[in-house]
């Protein structure tokens, strides 16, 4: 599992990293936004002798394609970039997906970096060692198991977002709370309305949630696939709004996602329709508007039969038991996942 430093002992470590490791090149990722206002934080406190490059591509997850990845491996080519190369990548989850798969893959792997700048990248994309693209809309259809050296965690960084930003990672830190933590989940439900000071606190815990599954299982056999909760319908309307061109965040389509996915736990006899109720009130008090999209149902279900977690020829979802529990590989036919739409 990688390791995961905060602030100061963050910078500690990179300046430890750079000195043993002594790469030949460093070669950061940015897009157009994360190179205006994290990147010079980030170089600020670089005080190195090795070359460094800058890759930018522009923001969004249209961005996170076998294209991009390509014209990335020749931006390495083209700068000389060799096996002792280190790519840093700086950014929200596309960033940090794309770029540990550019890295992974480019000269059989290179070493590679993660400085989160979004809560969701924080908490989730550049945690647990899942690099991806995504394939004709389908997310992360193409992808690698590799982790980054480090995740170097800079928590004001959160301040050049928008609430919109910190509602989308938000999602995802209440997954962990009612996959694994309860007393994680009533915290998060206590929280003034994305008040960041408050959500910053509860960071660690996330992270620390999914860290604890990741290492139980990183390759998803089992018990991994908790983390799933929410996704196996979310990214399903995430890929229908992304092949619309009219994209939506990844966490408000994790909040859809896990609102349907409680009714087919309540539908499987699997969790208590109460609670379903409980948890749905204040998923849609945080993401109201979101609840308002309309989509087509058809297109959605077409997407979750191409879902990685899908095998002969059945649905296969992740479902809490409980506030804390969660079980998965729970067999769901078409005409039910339909009925939940």
């Amino acid at each position: 599992m990688n390791s995961i430093f905060f602030q100061e002992q963050a910078i500690q470590e990179l300046h430890f990293y750079l000195d043993v490791k002594k790469p030949s090149l460093l070669l950061f990722l940015v897009d157009e936004h994360t190179h205006e206002c994290c990147l010079p934080h980030i170089l600020a406190e670089i005080a190195t002798e090795i070359p460094i490059e800058i890759l930018e591509i522009e923001s969004g997850e249209s961005q996170k394609t076998i294209e991009t990845a390509y014209q990335l491996w020749a931006s390495l080519l083209d700068l000389q970039a060799d096996r002792q190369s280190l790519l840093i990548n700086v950014g929200g989850g596309v960033i940090t997906d794309l770029g540990g798969f550019v890295a992974s893959t480019f000269m059989r792997g290179i070493s590679f970096l993660n400085i989160p700048t979004t809560l969701l990248a924080m908490v989730d994309a550049s945690v647990g060692g899942k690099t991806g693209i995504d394939l004709e809309h389908s997310k992360n259809t193409v992808g690698t198991f590799a982790q980054a050296d480090l995740v170097l965690i800079f928590p004001e960084l959160l301040q050049t977002l928008p609430n919109i930003h910190i509602r989308n990672g938000l999602a995802e830190m209440l997954k962990h709370g009612l996959i694994a933590d309860e007393q994680h989940w009533n915290d998060l439900i206590s929280v003034p309305k994305f008040s960041l000071e408050l959500i910053q606190n509860l960071i660690p815990k996330s992270i620390e949630i999914k860290k604890n599954i990741v290492e139980k299982d990183y390759k998803e056999e089992n018990f991994r696939k908790t983390l799933n909760f929410g996704h196996t319908i979310g990214h399903a309307i995430e890929s229908y709004f992304l092949e619309i061109n009219q994209p939506i965040l990844h966490g408000e389509a994790v909040a859809i996602g896990m609102h349907k996915e409680l009714n087919l736990a309540v539908h499987k006899n699997l969790l208590d329709s109460d609670v379903a109720k409980h948890i749905q009130e204040h998923l849609v008090s945080l993401y109201e508007d979101v609840f308002l999209l309309e989509y087509d149902v058809e297109k959605v279900i077409s997407f979750i039969q191409k879902d990685k977690k899908s095998s002969h020829n059945e649905l296969k979802f992740s479902l809490i038991t409980s506030i804390g529990t969660c079980a998965y590989n729970i067999a769901i036919t078409e005409e039910e996942v339909r009925n939940v739409l």
